[in-house]
């Protein structure tokens, strides 16, 4: 019995690093306040198909399951709509707290085997980062040549149809001052390893 609870005092310790990281974001705190009422995953349009609505993520978080948290797809397959936000009462920004886990994520190199979303993720922000904005094309080339090379082919039919409707370009275009850009993601960057 003794060992059980001591176990449990040692779980709890090591964990508390991951409480204390998510409440020490910047929206973080009110994870807190969460009165588990549903209204998030009453309002959020990919709710089925996550693996733990918000309100789970949230009392994970508050119970210090850093790793089943982080190794969730919930943060991935947020569509930050903002409408779980918008809606819950206990004022929490839902939205933000995901992009929070998906920075630990990121940091820590934690990679969930059930979705790609964290490595579209990663292509997505470089390609932001070079180019102030995305090239949808080459997102989608790059992502299916690292990760699905088969269904690539699958995707040329419609990937053509989209440029002869205009929709989707077949080059990228920079924004202007797109150095300047990068100079500031660069610093920003910097200071995240800090």
């Amino acid at each position: 019995m003794k060992k059980s609870k001591r176990r449990n005092t040692e779980r709890a310790y090591e964990d508390s690093g991951f409480i204390r990281d998510i409440i020490s974001s910047r929206e973080g705190a009110r994870v807190l306040s969460c009165i588990q009422c549903g209204t998030c995953s009453a309002s959020c349009p990919v709710f089925e198909v996550m693996d733990y609505p918000p309100r789970k993520i949230f009392a994970m978080i508050r119970e210090g399951m850093k790793d089943k948290v982080l190794l969730s797809v919930t943060p991935w397959i947020c569509a930050s709509c903002y409408r779980c936000t918008v809606n819950c009462p206990a004022q929490i920004k839902i939205t933000e707290v995901m992009y929070e886990l998906k920075r630990i994520c990121l940091k820590e190199q934690v990679i969930s085997e059930r979705t790609d979303a964290n490595r579209f993720y990663s292509i997505f922000l470089n390609q932001i980062i070079k180019y102030g904005r995305s090239h949808e094309l080459g997102l989608m080339i790059k992502f299916m040549m690292l990760h699905h090379p088969v269904n690539l082919l699958q995707q040329v039919p419609r990937g053509v149809r989209m440029m002869l409707s205009g929709s989707l370009s077949l080059f990228p275009h920079r924004i202007k001052n797109a150095k300047t850009l990068q100079k500031i993601t660069d610093h920003a960057l910097k200071l995240q390893k800090v």
